[in-house]
């Protein structure tokens, strides 16, 4: 017992409640609330549940019921998924902050603007505090009106997650009427091309499993695309020795029978299973995290994840910096090619363009800050501001749900407490 040092006693204390603070689950949280049961279950549909619990700092805009049932019935998935993204600011807003915002409006960044599919302003909200105490939130594209406002209060855990209620949708300029793009129509190879993974996309039509990836398509795919670089790596097997049905297998191996956008990836704690998977602990993958960035492991190799090139469910396509060898093939230390370009078949050779520039290395393992914000004057004031009703705050200590994140941290902190007056002298 003498051997505890005291300081190492509060540092360690310190480690057990910063780790359980930071933790939250946003589906739980919601279970408590019967009013948004349908932004709840969507927040699952579009996987973006597991974006939010692995952000530290966030704030989601929820809408009710009735608005959530009105918006949902009028658009496809993938365009739900960008506007509920629109609504998850990266920041912590609460009731009191909401109302001491200097100079009385701001820009906030969303998860929508992370997606690189939000030019100019559009992946930004502006929210202003309106006179009589209200507080409107609109677009930060210029021009924008403040569309909805903030209701009420529903669940803080300071300073890491917290849930308001607002009134309307948050009406971007052209979120609402881009096409949304059809997952039978998606063009797989394309997009491979257009990322420089010509040889695996070369691979896949040669092989026929382009076949099988298009027929996975509707009910949830992932791939995982190795550039053109990475099949020229030194230690790349000589593919052209693998017979047809492990050359299939291979392939498969690279794409998952599910949708996994890098949030999903993150949370992943069992192993991933592919389309080669055939039984228990067969052809699987197991993923890794260091702040934002992704690892795959192979039990032979393993591969950064880059950021997704197409991401609209349920299809997500990842560039990957090395080819995945499964151990189920390559158990042992590959023999390396003698060719740089990979065959397609015992028989003959993909023909490969010359390769463009290899994709970029995956982000770096501290964790990526959100963009910051347009130094642009937001859009609307006061005198813009819809009418609306009065607001109706309620505290988050009238809600009688705790999550099992915070609940984590009470009881770790207690213990800590318990072991240091022990212990120390």
């Amino acid at each position: 017992m003498g051997a505890f040092h005291p300081l190492t006693l509060f540092l360690l204390s310190l480690s057990l409640f910063a780790i359980a603070a930071n933790a939250h689950n946003i589906t739980a949280i919601l279970e408590g609330f019967p009013d948004y049961s349908v932004y709840n279950s969507f927040l699952t549909q579009t996987k973006l549940a597991d974006e939010i619990n692995t952000r530290e700092t966030i704030t989601c805009l929820v809408l009710n019921n009735g608005a959530m049932s009105a918006l949902t019935a009028k658009h496809p998935l993938s365009v739900v998924k960008n506007i509920i993204s629109l609504h998850i600011l990266l920041d912590y807003y609460d009731p009191q902050k909401l109302h001491k915002i200097p100079d009385g409006t701001t820009l906030s960044t969303t998860l929508y603007q992370t997606t690189g599919n939000a030019p100019g302003n559009l992946g930004f909200v502006n929210i202003t505090d309106l006179q009589g105490g209200k507080v409107g939130f609109g677009s930060a594209v210029p021009g924008s009106k403040l569309d909805s406002s903030y209701t009420k209060s529903v669940k803080q855990i300071p300073y890491n997650i917290s849930i308001l209620e607002i009134s309307a949708p948050i009406n971007a300029p052209g979120i609402l009427t881009a096409p949304a793009p059809s997952a039978s129509g998606v063009n797989i190879t394309g997009l491979l091309e257009k990322a420089g993974c010509k040889t695996f996309a070369s691979l896949l039509v040669s092989s026929g499993v382009l076949k099988t990836y298009e027929s996975a398509l509707e009910k949830g795919l992932t791939i995982f695309a190795p550039s053109d670089e990475a099949f020229k790596a030194k230690g790349v097997p000589d593919l052209s020795k693998l017979t047809n049905a492990e050359q299939v297998s291979l392939l498969e191996y690279h794409a998952s029978p599910e949708y996994k956008p890098k949030g999903t990836l993150k949370m992943a704690k069992d192993p991933v299973s592919t389309l080669a998977t055939n039984g228990a602990g067969k052809f699987d993958l197991t993923v890794t995290t260091a702040g934002d960035s992704v690892t795959l492991h192979t039990g032979v190799d393993s591969s950064r994840v880059a950021e997704a090139v197409y991401d609209s469910p349920p299809f997500v396509l990842f560039p990957v910096d090395n080819v995945l060898l499964p151990s189920e093939l390559f158990g042992e230390s590959p023999s390396p090619a003698p060719a740089l370009e990979p065959a397609s078949s015992p028989s003959s050779t993909p023909s490969v363009s010359p390769s463009p520039s290899p994709v970029s290395e995956a982000p770096s393992p501290l964790a990526a800050s959100p963009p910051a914000p347009p130094t642009d004057t937001p859009a609307g004031s006061p005198a813009e501001a819809p009418a609306g009703s009065s607001e109706n705050s309620t505290s988050d200590n009238g809600v009688g749900h705790v999550s099992a994140p915070l609940m984590r941290t009470v009881i770790l902190t207690v213990c800590a407490s318990v072991v240091s007056s022990v212990l120390l002298p």
